[in-house]
Formats: C-alpha cells, structure tokens, sequence
C-alpha cells in the first residue's frame, strides 16, 4: 500500500520504519526534511499536498490543533486529494477541532479517520501500540492491514472521529492523575520515614500491576526523567480536556490540580523533560513546599 506521513517525529519514525519492513511503500513530508532524510526506504516528499495528491493513506502525527490547521487546511493541501484517499489523524487533538475538520475532508472526498495511540516510540517501534479508531467502516477496513502492523490491538469506537480523540485525551489525563497519585503518597509515606521506594515497590506489584504505573513509579524512585513523553505534550493533553469538560458544562477538580504542577515544572524549565517529571512539582506541594 502507498501511505505518506505528514509530520515524523519519533513516533511517526517508529511507525514508518515498522510499515516499510512490512513491505508497504511509504513516503513522507516534514515541516524539517532532515528528521526524513534520516529515515533510510521513507521517499522525501515536497510538500503535504503531494501526499493526499499520490498515496492510497496519508497519516497525519503532528503536534496540535494549529499545526494540523496551518499544514492541512490553510495550506490548500486537501484539495489535490485523490479521490477515496483515507486520511488518519493519530494525533492526540481537540473533539472540537475534529468536528472542524469533517466538512473539508468530505467536500475534498476524503475519508477521515482518528486513530489516536496509546503508546511510547520503542512499543511502535514493536508493532505493539494501542490504537483508538472511529470513523467509517469503510476507512476503517482500507487501513487494517497497516493497523495490523503498527498494533497489538486497535481499539473501535465508532463512527464519530472526535470519539477517538476525547478517549485519548481522557486516558492521557488518567496517566497524569496516576502520576500526581504516586508523587503524593510518596511524600506521605516519606514524610513517615519510609522510603518511597520501597512503597512504591509494594503498590506497583500489587494494586496498580501495570505499565503505567511502574514505567512511571521507575521514574520517581529513580528521580530521572529521560525524555519519553515530553512535559510540554502533556501539559497540551491536560489542558484538551479541561476544555473539553468546559465545552460540556463539567468540572475536573483533580485535573486543574495536575496542570497547576505541570505548568510549575514548564515554568522551572522542565517541558523536554518526560511528563513524570511532574512528580516534582507535586511531592514539592505534597510537603508544603511550593
């Protein structure tokens, strides 16, 4: 199959070079085509209307709603488009910008789909993502021979797109919480005289056997935070569904919490640093020392 990438960062590097050892074609375009050029078998592309222009599936990883906006609407890149071409957005961005964005794929003839993952580059890098899709039945059979590659399972959720990305956006959140959750009872068991470590090292093989939670508690025990998820990405997720609830009139007490951490940490210089990182700020609150 001929898919192009738009937007190759880590992860997209990760999916690109696992669908190309599976022997699709793959080529893609980059705001800096050197992240590309590093890529050996990914095609260099000029431009992202020469993806929706030349390729059966155009995948889409770039940061945020005003990057899709500017490389995907304003550009005009939809209107080279071939008719059928399925155009799956992984990346992790507002329900109410995917709304925006259904009347110009459909008047384009593009199939949208969301497929947001769950997931760090070294699990793409593996076939292993979870991958959370909606869209139509149709889109959603063109591509499952490439989620076959990229997952170890993909996840339906109908046919409403933004479906994929409110989950995505809930279960980022939920890994934020777990975080600030391990932070502050670190500080509580520590503000007792017990290592948090080996506190952690209980909860972790017990109530919360998961790889969330021990990817993340490594973390803390280990006080390092090599960049896996940026903080800076993070923060973004947060702040998506604190709007997102608004939009629907909710309140997420607990979350306003982990953004006030997560912008302490950004502010300190920290937004390269894995999302972790906003244990810190966190066990610094905990113990009353903001």
């Amino acid at each position: 199959m001929k898919v192009a990438f738009i937007g190759i960062g880590s992860m997209g590097a990760a999916i690109a070079l696992r669908l190309l050892g599976a022997g699709h074609e793959v080529h893609a375009w980059n705001r800096s085509p050197t992240a590309v050029q590093q890529l050996a078998g990914v095609g260099l592309l000029d431009s992202a209307a020469r993806a929706f222009a030349e390729h059966e599936v155009v995948i889409t990883m770039l940061s945020d709603d005003q990057a899709l906006r500017e490389v995907i609407l304003e550009s005009g890149a939809l209107a080279a488009a071939r008719p059928g071409v399925v155009h799956m957005v992984m990346s992790t961005i507002s329900p109410r910008f995917v709304e925006q964005l259904q009347a110009p794929h459909a008047a384009a003839g593009v199939h949208y789909l969301a497929a947001p993952v769950f997931g760090i580059p070294a699990v793409a890098a593996r076939g292993e993502l979870n991958i959370l899709a909606a869209g139509s039945k149709a889109a959603l059979d063109k591509v499952a021979p490439l989620l076959a590659v990229m997952s170890k399972k993909t996840w339906p959720l109908g046919d409403q797109p933004a479906h994929a990305n409110i989950a995505k956006i809930a279960g980022n959140l939920m890994i934020t919480q777990a975080i600030e959750s391990m932070a502050e009872a670190s500080a509580l068991v520590e503000s007792h005289g017990l290592a948090p470590a080996a506190f952690l090292d209980v909860v972790t093989h017990t109530m919360f056997a998961c790889s969330s939670y021990q990817r993340y508690a490594g973390n803390i025990c280990s006080d390092s935070y090599e960049p896996g998820f940026k903080l800076s990405l993070g923060l973004k997720d947060v702040r998506l569904a604190l709007d997102a609830a608004a939009v629907r009139g909710a309140s997420l007490p607990s979350a306003a919490i982990v953004r006030t951490h997560m912008e302490t940490a950004v502010r300190e210089g920290k937004g390269d640093r894995d999302w972790s990182i906003l244990a810190l700020a966190a066990r610094e609150a905990a113990l009353g020392r903001e």
